[in-house]
């Protein structure tokens, strides 16, 4: 046989070779594709098997919080008055707050005219001549512009919205106004032993357009949740309780978290340092079968202004934020709480570590009872501690029927 015979056929063989390893490859490879998608089918039907039931669940109970909100529906008078308000102008996270306020006004008065702390008010108040100026937190605020719209016969009132944590700072302010308003009990006394004539018990509350019964996403659920800064105190307290924490699908948010004794423990269950808003802070109370609600201690060393170290009673704003969402809420005792709601019928409290975890494991395993409270603390929420009923207090403070 010629060499170039031999050569041809060589090539032959290793061509059919060749291309027999290749129809093999193909087949492996079409098998493998089969497989992988026959895994994604099994694993979308296994998705749609455990989310069906869940966004059932989820749904119905939406729809019965939505229906129980129309119970809470009151009408408000709109008063005949020009209200000029003075936001905080101090950014995030108290620009929520303004917005909050401002929006409720509107719904409550004939004529509202909004400004900030780092604007001209008084100027701006001398050119309107509203029949009250009311300042939101104040501190930014130069004292100024309050006596210059006083000398002009001008009403003002300032709602004070961190007490008592800066009553060193407060205690040189308060006195300027004709009207001041405390969201904490125990500083109408302080107030009035510093010669304000008229103070006034009232504390902040929810805004419904944000703080409501929701349906979030799924990576927004979680058995448990809290929201808010490792204060000292808090810090103390959650070292007790970190491993059990650490043990549940628990989310932890907000700043110096890392300083906990055992924060490798629990760090990925916390999203360090992140500041949520509104929208993002409520679908994460609805999404979770317990809120922890831990107020600060009034005599925390972290920025605490508060010398005379005048006790805090009064329930904090994310009490009633919380209870708008219609999840239940966990609380630490608080004395003027009970006025606010009954406990173990619309809210739940502890008063040690070993407390929380034991309420935490009862209410996790008895979902009738968790949801019957939650959805009485949303009731007495809505209908009585929002920032319409609020404001409309306060209204009536400054404004009473004759």
């Amino acid at each position: 046989m010629a060499a170039s015979t031999r050569v041809r056929r060589s090539k032959w063989r290793l061509y059919r070779l060749a291309r027999r390893k290749g129809k093999g490859q193909a087949a492996r490879r079409r098998v493998s594709a089969v497989k992988a998608s026959e895994s994604r089918m099994a694993q979308l039907e296994q998705g749609r098997n455990h989310g069906y039931p869940l966004g059932w669940e989820h749904g119905y109970w939406y729809g019965k919080c939505e229906s129980v909100l129309k119970l809470t529906e009151q009408p408000i008078e709109i008063r005949p008055i020009h209200v000029l308000f003075v936001a905080t102008g101090k950014g995030f996270p108290y620009s929520p707050l303004d917005e909050a306020v401002a929006a409720t006004l509107r719904g409550l008065v004939s004529r509202l005219t909004v400004t900030d702390s780092t604007q001209p008010v008084s100027q701006i108040a001398a050119r309107i001549r509203p029949d009250i100026v009311i300042v939101l937190d104040g501190l930014h605020f130069e004292i100024k512009h309050v006596d210059e719209m006083r000398s002009m016969g001008i009403r003002t009132a300032i709602w004070f919205t961190d007490d008592p944590y800066y009553t060193d700072i407060t205690a040189a302010l308060a006195t300027h106004y004709d009207e001041v308003f405390t969201l904490e009990l125990t500083c109408v006394d302080f107030y009035r032993r510093l010669g304000c004539g008229k103070v006034h018990y009232l504390p902040l509350g929810a805004f419904p357009v944000e703080f409501r019964p929701r349906n979030p996403v799924r990576n927004k659920r979680h058995e448990i949740c809290f929201i808010g800064s490792a204060y000292w105190r808090r810090v103390a307290f959650f070292d007790e309780v970190t491993g059990y924490l650490a043990s549940k699908d628990t989310h932890i948010s907000g700043i110096w978290w890392e300083r906990l004794r055992d924060y490798p423990t629990i760090a990925d269950k916390i999203a360090l340092g992140r500041w949520l808003g509104p929208r993002d802070t409520a679908e994460m109370y609805n999404g979770s079968k317990i809120v922890i609600n831990m107020h600060r201690a009034f005599d925390d060393e972290t920025f605490n202004n508060n010398s005379a170290g005048i006790h805090a009673v009064s329930p904090n704003p994310r009490t009633f934020e919380i209870s708008a969402c219609a999840t239940l809420q966990l609380t630490d005792a608080r004395d003027d709480l009970v006025h606010f709601y009954i406990p173990d019928v619309e809210i739940v409290t502890y008063s040690s570590p070993q407390e929380m975890v034991e309420k935490i494991d009862y209410y996790l395993t008895h979902e009738e009872e968790r949801q019957a409270i939650a959805m009485r603390g949303m009731y007495r929420t809505m209908r009585d501690h929002t920032y319409a009923r609020r404001l409309d207090a306060m209204l009536s403070i400054l404004f009473p029927l004759p």
